[in-house]
Order: C-alpha cells, then sequence, then structure tokens
C-alpha cells in the first residue's frame, strides 16, 4: 500500500469532507480529511490506483489538489 498527502483547497465543512472521502472511496482508495490544516491523507494500491486518479476524483468533486 502506498500513502500520500494532498493539500486540497475549497473544503470547508461536513459535506466536504464526506464528498471528499467518498469520491477517493469510489476509486478504490480510502481517505482520511483534516479541514483545518487542508489535507487529505490517502492510503491506495498503486497497482489498482494512481495518485492521478486519486487527484481527479477529487477535483470532480469541485476541490483543487494543490501541486
Amino acid at each position: 500500500m502506498s500513502n500520500a498527502t494532498l493539500t486540497v483547497e475549497g473544503m470547508s465543512c461536513g459535506h466536504c469532507v464526506s464528498a471528499v472521502e467518498k469520491a477517493v472511496s469510489g476509486v478504490g482508495a480510502s481517505a482520511k480529511v483534516d479541514l483545518a490544516a487542508k489535507t487529505v491523507a490517502v492510503e491506495y494500491d498503486e497497482s489498482k490506483v494512481s495518485l492521478g486518479d486519486i487527484e481527479a476524483a477529487i477535483e470532480d468533486q469541485g476541490y483543487d489538489v494543490v501541486k
């Protein structure tokens, strides 16, 4: 399993947390959102999903992954 911490702009409430966690789960990874730090800690299997796929899933929900 691989781990990464993404900085994500635009999250501000519990709904945002749910939306991001659900989007990441939908591509086969797990996420833990820290609203105060504006970060998303993700755990994923590189043989099944790429970090780019995870970032795209988050951005599809209307949030910006800062690179």
